[in-house]
């Protein structure tokens, strides 16, 4: 998925799909946010098994045999996690982002009552028939769309596993202390109040 970029993304994108024959590229004219590209992505994947992950590989792709195993242990989702005991963060991100990330954890936990100690890791691996549903049912386009997509699943009664990864801070991050961490915040309060009214029906999306 290309969310409406203005660098090489799409070219690089392009040149990839062109040589793998598995591979197609989806693209947005305009910035609409992470979350609406990778529900777009979601709906339209035709594979058992759905990985989103960021385009600066934070997680190395070699880690996705860690989320394969918890789905073959029973999972619905797996979720790569920075804050699990047995977690590896190679290269931390500036004090004040990691701060901020472990009150925003805190925050989703005691808003939503959900138990997982990271769901903002750009690395999550579906079971795509078990789970279309929920992007089906996923509204927040920006970037606290990873809690409604766990808060959904957990409401549709899916297992979801968080999985300790290896991890790295890439400096070049679109994430903006003030604007994007305030989107955010407004985000998972409108997530925490939907989920205390019932789920609505939607008409199945058609797969891409």
């Amino acid at each position: 998925m290309d969310d409406g970029s203005q660098d090489g993304t799409a070219a690089l994108l392009d040149a990839f799909a062109s040589s793998e024959r598995r591979a197609r590229t989806l693209r947005f004219e305009r910035n609409r946010g992470k979350g609406a590209a990778v529900r777009e992505g979601m709906l339209a994947a035709s594979a058992q098994l759905a990985l989103m992950t960021d385009v600066d590989l934070s997680t190395p792709l070699e880690d996705v045999v860690l989320l394969a195993g918890a789905l073959r242990e029973g999972a619905d989702i797996a979720i790569a996690s920075r804050g699990l005991k047995d977690s590896r963060v190679l290269v931390h991100q500036p004090a004040h982002r990691e701060l901020m990330g472990k009150a925003f954890n805190v925050g989703v936990r005691l808003l939503t009552r959900v138990p997982w100690r990271d769901t903002q890791c750009g690395f999550k691996l579906f079971r795509h028939e078990r789970t279309r549903h929920v992007f089906e049912l996923q509204r927040v386009e920006g970037f606290a769309f990873d809690v409604e997509v766990l808060v959904t699943a957990r409401r549709l009664g899916l297992r979801v596993a968080e999985v300790p990864v290896r991890w790295v801070d890439h400096p070049d991050t679109r994430v903006g202390v003030v604007t994007s961490s305030t989107a955010m915040a407004l985000d998972v309060l409108r997530i925490a109040y939907r989920a205390r009214r019932p789920l609505p029906r939607v008409a199945p999306a058609r797969a891409g």
